[in-house]
Parts: structure tokens; sequence; C-alpha cells
């Protein structure tokens, strides 16, 4: 959103800065200068990172320009900052401060393994927790911005979820690694090469996915068009599926209305899915159940259930009404968890709900 960007090297001259393109999602840009002679900086691999690096961190803290404070990788992969939408950083404890972002992280050999971008703190200093891009993350960003003046990203069209113990336990299986798939997308590159709700996804062109998050970058690293291999689990057999990618287009979810409703049905209380409620929350047609009215303050439920939820499925039972709804409830019997398909909020997810 800059008006002028001025590029100041460290031998003092200036140079006027011109944006090539910029990628929100991953808080980059690409500036271009007309110069000659510039000084380079040897590319490393931040993919061969290991917590206990040692890294050094370059930077113009306070504006005081060529500071280098030297730290460790305290941990990478480190997502849920809520910094970007794509989030795969660096943690360091070398000394990051206002003035450091965009700044060079390096390791001992003096090449580029990362670029800072954020610091943790409560107090707006250095608090020994930093963040940098991982650089194979920005050249796969600086490519597609030289070559095509924007990003481009793969796209599957799933939602996916991490599996939490909970959810493993529903659903039968030992191991929390992988993806879940809790939603496929309408004529979307998943669909057509047979990914179904309930798909575990484990691997992609023989790369482990450990969580979700693993997944959504891999697959947003991927060119559209490619074609990829994607390994999936589904009811205890490996499948083996080819997937040509789609190319990700921003879309925006429109934000539920509040309503009241007052049909108690239990702890929860539904509602059906009228037409008129549909069209006031922005229900898609696809979209089948009972809708989330409310959920009683003493109820266990209330931490996973939100009003307005849409009861999709439960124990693995399609629900259409709330006489459905209140059939599959009075047969589930006891048990030590209740497992629901839910759609909430643009995309379909699977939730444990604990008695």
């Amino acid at each position: 959103d800059a008006d002028e960007i001025k590029i100041v090297l460290s031998d003092k001259r200036e140079f006027k800065g011109k944006i090539v393109g910029s990628d929100p999602k991953t808080d980059l840009a690409v500036v271009k200068i007309d110069a000659k002679d510039l000084p380079t900086i040897q590319i490393g691999s931040s993919g061969k990172l290991k917590t206990g690096d040692v890294v050094l961190a370059i930077g113009n803290p306070f504006g005081l320009n060529q500071t280098i404070t030297m730290g460790i990788v305290s941990a990478v992969g480190r997502s849920n900052v809520g910094i970007a939408d794509y989030e795969d950083f660096i943690q360091t404890d070398a000394a990051i401060n206002p003035g450091n972002s965009g700044g060079a992280l390096v390791n001992t050999s003096g090449q580029l393994v990362g670029i800072n971008t954020a610091i943790f703190s409560t107090s707006g200093g250095y608090m020994g927790i930093g963040f940098a891009i991982p650089l194979d993350m920005a050249k796969t960003v600086m490519d597609s911005i030289i070559k095509t003046g924007k990003v481009t990203r793969g796209w599957l069209g799933v939602s996916i979820q991490n599996i939490t113990p909970d959810l493993a336990k529903s659903l039968g299986i030992k191991d929390t690694s992988g993806a879940l798939v809790s939603g496929v997308m309408k004529n979307s590159p998943a669909e057509k090469a047979g990914i179904k709700r309930g798909d575990i996804i484990t691997e992609l062109d023989g790369k482990t996915i450990s969580d979700s998050r693993i997944l959504r970058n891999m697959v947003a690293d991927n060119a559209p068009g490619k074609t990829v291999t994607v390994t999936v689990m589904r009811k205890d057999k490996k499948e083996l599926l080819k997937v040509t990618l789609g190319e990700f287009q921003d879309t925006k979810v429109a934000k539920k209305a509040d309503f009241d409703f007052d049909n108690l049905l239990k702890d929860v209380v539904v509602q059906d899915l009228t037409p008129d409620l549909r069209e006031r929350l922005n229900i898609p047609s696809d979209i089948t159940g009972v809708v989330v009215a409310q959920v009683a303050q003493d109820n266990p439920a209330l931490n996973a259930l939100q009003q307005g939820d849409v009861i999709m499925e439960l124990e693995r039972k399609p629900v259409a009404n709330v006489k459905e709804y209140s059939e599959i409830v009075s047969k589930i019997g006891a048990k030590d968890g209740v497992l629901m398909l839910i759609y909430r909020d643009g995309a379909t997810i699977f939730i444990t709900l604990r008695p």
C-alpha cells in the first residue's frame, strides 16, 4: 500500500523501487530496482533446517541498519500464528525487533534460509520468539511473481481437518496423522479423481502428510494443471488416486445471521432447514440436515457445536430433518463419544461430542 518505495544499500546508494507483484497470503512482495554491480546472497534451503541449528537475523531495528543477532532454530513448521493465510514459519530465538521484518535469516554458512517477518510479544519488543518465512516457500512465491506477475496456487477442492484423538477413536483408527476429508466440492479436481468425504489423505506424490496444514501448503506449492498422486486411506484400505490440480480462487463466505428458535430436542435445540432459513443463513442447496438453534449452557456439546451449524450426519447416518435426528439420537445408546458431520461457515467438518 506504499505510495513510494526507496531502497538503500549498505554502500549508501539509493534507488526507487517498483513493485513487480505481491502476495498478501504469505506477506511477501517482489520489488525491482534498476542498478548495476549489486551484491547478492547465496541461496540455501530452509527444508534442511533442524531444531537447534544456529541462525543469524539481519535487519534494521529502530533504524540501526545492518544489525545482526544470533540464535537457534526453536522450531520449524509453525502454523496457527495468525500472521498469514499460508503459514509454515521458522521459529527462532534470534532477537527480532520492529524494523527486522523483511530482513534475512541466514545459516552459519551465510546462506539465506528465511525472511524475518514477525515477533510474538506482549510488550512490542523482543521476548525470545520470532518468526521467519522459510526460503523454500518464499522462492516459490518469488518465481511465480517474476514469471507471471502474480501467485498461482494448486487447488484440490476439499475441506480438510486434523485428526484429533477423539476423532480417531470415533473413526476407529489408531493413527492421528494425515488430513481428514470432511467435504468434497462439486466438479472439483478431488471429486473428479474419486476422493470422498471421510477419506484420510496420507501422502501427496509420495511425501507424507502429517496434518492438514502440510497438505494445504503442498497442494498450493504445485502449479495448476499438474497431475499428482494422492494416497488415501478408505475403510482401512490404501488407494492411490491421480488428481489434476485446478487453480485456487479466493472466495468469500457470507456471515451467519442471528436467529432464535424454540424447538427443544434434548439439550441441543435443532430446527428443520426450511427454504427461508437456508436463504437467511446462505446455506448451499446441496447441504441437507438440521440447524442448531441453541445449545444448553451446561451441555458439553457447547464447546463443539455453535448456533447456526447444520448437522448433516450423526454417527455416519444422514440427517434430513428433526424427526430423523431425534430417531437417531434415541438409538445411540451408551457411548463415550458421538461423531457428527456439520456444515459451518462454508465448510463441512467432522466433530466428536463427548458426554
